[in-house]
């Protein structure tokens, strides 16, 4: 029998294959409480409890639960919204555990209840095998509280399931997603082929992951302010442009005019990877929460104009912000330069 599991490694969204790095992402593998996710990626399947942590953790959709698209379409659709995990009183749609909520799509939910009741029911988490993933998606739910006091309420219930709770009838909750239009033979048989082999036809990569787009949707017709993990640039920038040139998703890019740098940042884009943090040799990158509305989070940020230095001696470009504008190799060979400094 083959083993499957609902979860798939989405090679192609992987940052570590959209652009390599000297420190490679490991976050699906370290948050795994299982043990369940190789040195190459693969998911052991007899391993996998399908918590959703790998998921939640993953900055850009590389690991992804297939399934996902159907709770995306049940939140769309319900009158309320109810969720439980599969050890909780069935009373709504169930979610494979509290794990694979992510911070976008924490904030989707949030304000989805602007509008309509959302509630959450889970079992006994505390004697779950999978509350290593539960306790890092209150986390998210935690930091985002803190920064959106404000927001809409969500009722989270603990409820375990004593198997005398029926669930609801069929006409009360959404499970499945309405077809939109009439589908050809090619993608019917792509999709009988994903059940039948799952992640055999997921690796074409897609830029932006799929919870940051549902909460684009839940934003959009709405005039919140909310606070969102996105970039800051501080006055040591040398303008060496190394962030744009590592960002695996085009979130920062650089246009250069003639002695001028320009870098243009996209929140939409950003995974929040903070590669560009890491790298950044003068410590000038930093990620902070911000307001933003829903047009600077999906528009285009001046983040950073400069003027290129330029060595007083030689006319090489200079990456420091020292004074006197002096390269390597002419600061050395300056005798004063060590009294200067």
């Amino acid at each position: 029998m083959l083993n499957t599991c609902q979860f798939v490694y989405h090679r192609s969204n992987c940052l570590n294959i959209k652009k390599p790095f000297a420190h490679p992402c490991r976050l699906c593998i370290d948050s795994c409480p299982h043990q369940a996710i190789s040195e190459d990626y693969e998911i052991k399947a007899k391993l996998c409890t399908e918590c959703g942590v790998c998921m939640a953790v993953c900055p850009s959709d590389g690991i992804v639960d297939r399934n996902l698209d159907k709770l995306y379409h049940y939140i769309r659709g319900a009158d309320q919204i109810q969720l439980n995990c599969p050890q909780a009183i069935p009373t709504g749609f169930e979610i494979p555990c509290l794990g694979i909520l992510d911070r976008d799509l924490w904030m989707a939910l949030l304000l989805q209840a602007q509008e309509k009741q959302v509630g959450i029911s889970t079992g006994d988490c505390a004697n779950c095998p999978d509350k290593k993933a539960c306790a890092q998606s209150v986390r998210t739910f935690t930091e985002v509280h803190k920064a959106w006091t404000e927001h809409s309420p969500i009722v989270i219930t603990v409820a375990p399931d004593d198997g005398k709770t029926k669930p609801l009838p069929q006409n009360q909750k959404v499970s499945t997603p309405a077809p939109t239009e009439k589908k050809g033979w090619r993608d019917l048989g792509r999709e009988k082929l994903e059940e039948m082999l799952p992640g055999m036809t997921s690796d074409e990569a897609y830029p932006i992951p799929h919870s940051r787009l549902f909460l684009v949707e839940s934003w959009e017709s709405k005039k919140e302010i909310l606070p969102l993990p996105a970039l800051n640039i501080g006055e040591s920038c040398t303008n060496c442009g190394v962030c744009a040139a590592i960002c695996p998703q085009g979130a920062l890019t650089k246009k250069e005019n003639h002695d001028e740098l320009t870098l243009i940042y996209e929140p939409l884009k950003c995974v929040r990877c903070q590669r560009c943090v890491s790298i950044c040799r003068p410590k000038a990158l930093t990620m902070e929460n911000k307001r933003l509305s829903f047009r600077l989070f999906t528009g285009k940020i001046l983040l950073h104009q400069g003027k290129y230095r330029y060595c007083i001696k030689c006319g090489r470009q200079v990456f420091d912000n020292k004074e006197p504008v002096l390269c390597v190799g002419c600061a050395s060979s300056d005798p004063d330069f060590g009294s200067l400094n």
